[in-house]
């Protein structure tokens, strides 16, 4: 079940960033030395007591006149309205109600979105609450004062925006349907590809809104199966600031990878992997998700026999985290491989679900145990007691040991290539957690 979305939108200087970090707590002040994650984190995920959700920061326009501001502001919204399942509209007591708070309230009413209306800047309840009533003229519910420096009112904020989670979402709990997400920078061949695929099986069942957003689900049936597929590039708007469209591309990728099972992650042949693919790579990465890497316009590319191998090489340099994605070479103009894509996405979803027998597992550690013996420390090594697979997408590994300390990165990873030689996973990241359990309870 993927985890509802939640956009925080308000004017410039209101604390959407503050009440951000806030709620995301030490994560976002860790920079991850992972390559391809975005050091500007403007997505986080948030734990309320039994709920978890995606928190998205729309902020860091800071525009000269009020008119961009306003404009802006409706844009955010915009962003907001298409890929959030909660907004958190958020105001400043100190400011008071602005003119263009009331025009922003007016396209969160008419969206039908569930909307939370926050007054920030709250530091003193007895003395600002009368300053609170004003925002009640917005007409979108019970304005709740908090403020986000100080960490005040948290609590009931988050209780009403968990409120509008769906009990369950019982209903894309119970779709078994392959979900795939086409990611990519702008104009990479996404909704070509979508289309290619569209004309090629002309068996469309149907275009819809998105269940839980207003991004277009396309369901395309092949050979029998019905797939569907989440199509990022549907949701453009102008925008001529660079760094924005930056941002709002990566707003709109993390609702879509959210709710996929399987992530085509589209690269421009002739452009090469860059920088940005390798941002919106990382986002799926973290997630766990299955990564299919699709080197788009290949027809484009002058080839000999070397061609292909150095390509590839160049994307699992930039890409060095996901050595495990499969890479997949098409032409969205003529066609190429395009079908070939089922079969990779079938594949990846496979191995996304496998599940190895705990004592499959233990063979395969001890095995590697003896092999290559586990590090240590000022006399003390490493033991390695037991493991066992707790989960699946991604499949996910328990290690008990002596002493997690002891337990180094490089070691982890030494013991997940020996997993990935025994049943490949090709395609799905795989998640270890290290557990301690002291040698008496044995």
């Amino acid at each position: 079940m993927s985890k509802p979305v939640v956009a925080i939108v308000g004017r410039p200087n209101v604390g959407k960033s503050t009440l951000f970090n806030a709620l995301a707590g030490e994560r976002i002040s860790i920079v991850k030395d992972t390559p391809g994650v975005t050091r500007d984190r403007i997505y986080a995920d948030i734990t309320w007591l039994d709920k978890e959700f995606t928190m998205i920061d729309t902020g860091g326009i800071e525009p000269d006149s009020r008119d961009v501001i306003l404009s802006q502001m409706r844009e955010q919204a915009q962003i907001a309205i298409d890929t959030a399942d909660v907004i958190i509209f958020i105001t400043d007591v100190r400011q008071g109600l602005q003119d263009a708070d009331s025009k922003v309230a007016d396209m969160l009413r008419r969206s039908g979105k569930p909307v939370v209306l926050v007054v920030n800047k709250v530091d003193n309840f007895e003395k600002l609450m009368p300053d609170v009533y004003e925002f009640y003229n917005l007409g979108i519910g019970d304005p709740i004062p908090i403020s986000a420096s100080s960490r005040l009112g948290l609590g009931d904020m988050l209780d009403a925006v968990t409120a509008h989670f769906p009990e369950g979402s019982a209903g894309e709990e119970d779709d078994d349907r392959p979900r795939v997400a086409i990611v990519g920078k702008p104009n990479v061949g996404k909704s070509s590809i979508i289309n290619k695929l569209l004309g090629e099986n002309r068996v469309i069942v149907s275009d819809v809104a998105g269940t839980t957003r207003d991004a277009i689900d396309t369901e395309i049936v092949h050979n029998g199966k019905e797939y569907v597929f989440i199509d990022t590039a549907g949701l453009r708007r102008k925008n001529k600031i660079k760094e924005e469209l930056e941002r709002y591309s990566i707003i709109r990728t993390v609702a879509a990878v959210e709710r996929a099972d399987v992530v085509l992650m589209v690269i421009d042949a002739v452009e090469g992997v860059t920088e940005q693919d390798a941002k919106i790579a990382g986002i799926a990465h973290e997630r766990g998700k299955g990564i299919i890497i699709v080197v788009n316009k290949w027809d484009a590319i002058e080839k000999n026999d070397r061609t292909m191998r150095e390509y590839e090489a160049k994307i699992r340099q930039t890409l060095s985290y996901m050595p495990y994605a499969e890479i997949m070479y098409v032409s969205a103009l003529t066609g190429q491989r395009l079908n070939k894509l089922y079969d990779k996405i079938d594949m990846v979803i496979e191995n996304q679900t496998l599940r190895v027998a705990t004592g499959v597992l233990n063979e395969i550690m001890t095995e590697a145990v003896a092999l290559q013996q586990p590090p240590s420390d000022k006399g003390k090594r490493l033991k390695l007691y037991y493991i066992t697979q707790v989960s699946v997408k991604p499949p996910t590994f328990v290690i008990f040991v002596n002493d997690k300390e002891l337990m180094h990165f490089s070691y982890t990873r030494y013991l997940e290539n020996k997993i990935r030689e025994a049943f490949g996973f090709r395609g799905t990241s795989l998640k270890f957690f290290i557990r301690e359990r002291k040698e008496k309870e044995q």
